[in-house]
């Protein structure tokens, strides 16, 4: 049994301008120790799936409509805010996106980071401060116990970053999802920080979603990867496969669109277009605007393409013109 079972989840937004069908209808599952990838443009619903998981989507105007979430015999997506609280910061871990803005500016990292582990674990103040130090020398921040007094602007985007890891896994969590955690680090920080997540998963037997758009990354840390387009998945895979194998012209198109692995002195490749609006009801695929395959005429046009499994753990959307040959 999976560590974690999503099954038919679905996170819409009711605005003004109609509903919109970020999360639409997504299943997969996390195994003990296992990293999965969840990659994908900007907007394609990939974060608010993990918020999602944890309830942290805005209600209103964001509604979980459906599906289930199955964590240890609990179904996260219909427990009681009191029952999730008990979970978030302590099962479940979270780095998110933005260390900046997710670090209190007002508050001392040392207040931040004994925090949850007073709530959770009962700790005194002083024992839960000798954790803490222990915890940010262990991901790599020099000199802890001096500079675990000192506020978030006192840091570098990086070390930052750290200190929002040491936070994520000071509770040794099941589960740490890792929200674009190298977004805004120069290419040597963000070698350090994958290197460290991957080296503290590895000591804590932690299971990791790491949400990101670039599949070059997922290369590097990936277990399992899946790919994600207008708030659905158009293909899932083991990472060797996805990389050696790739069906979807979505998944293609990405892969063509790495910069390494482009000709030098060769124009950039970019995907033409842009995403859909998902407050519109998608009926049909919803790559075939921008989809490049000889076959993209087939693309269907009545009816969204279903997830199918083509070969052994290797699932894609059923979908004629994507399918085909560029």
């Amino acid at each position: 049994m999976a560590l974690l079972e999503v099954r038919n989840l679905k996170t819409y937004f009711h605005t003004r301008e109609g509903v919109v069908r970020a999360v639409d209808d997504v299943s997969f599952d996390v195994e003990k120790g296992q990293t999965i990838g969840i990659v994908g443009e900007s907007g394609s619903g990939k974060s608010v799936t993990c918020y999602s998981l944890l309830r942290l989507i805005p209600e209103p105007p964001g509604k979980i409509e459906g599906g289930t979430a199955m964590f240890d015999g609990m179904d996260l997506l219909s427990l009681g805010s009191k029952e999730m609280r008990k979970i978030r910061g302590n099962r479940i871990g979270m780095i998110f996106q933005e260390p900046m803005t997710s670090l209190n500016p007002y508050l001392r990292i040392s207040s931040q980071l004994i925090e949850p582990l007073r709530i959770h674990r009962g700790l005194s103040k002083s024992e839960a401060l000798d954790l803490a130090v222990a915890e940010m020398d262990a991901v790599g921040i020099p000199d802890p116990k001096s500079r675990i007094h000192s506020f978030p602007h006192e840091f570098s985007g990086g070390m930052r970053q750290r200190v929002m890891i040491a936070m994520a896994l000071i509770n040794r969590p099941e589960i740490l999802i890792a929200d674009e955690p190298t977004t805004a680090l120069d290419v040597t920080i963000q070698k350090q920080v994958l290197d460290l997540i991957r080296t503290r998963q590895e000591e804590l037997g932690t299971a990791v979603i790491f949400i990101t758009h670039d599949l070059a990354v997922v290369s590097e840390v990936c277990d399992y990867v899946n790919v994600m387009y207008a708030g659905r998945f158009v293909e899932r895979a083991p990472v060797k496969t996805l990389f050696r194998e790739p069906k979807h012209a979505y998944t293609r198109a990405l892969q063509k669109s790495i910069p390494a692995t482009q000709e030098k002195g060769a124009d950039l490749y970019t995907i033409p277009g842009l995403p859909p609006l998902l407050n519109r009801e998608i009926d049909c695929c919803a790559f075939a605007p921008r989809c490049e395959t000889q076959t993209k005429d087939q693309c269907l046009t009545d009816q969204r393409p279903n997830l199918v499994e083509t070969d052994a753990g290797h699932w894609v959307q059923d979908c004629p013109g994507c399918l085909g040959p560029f």
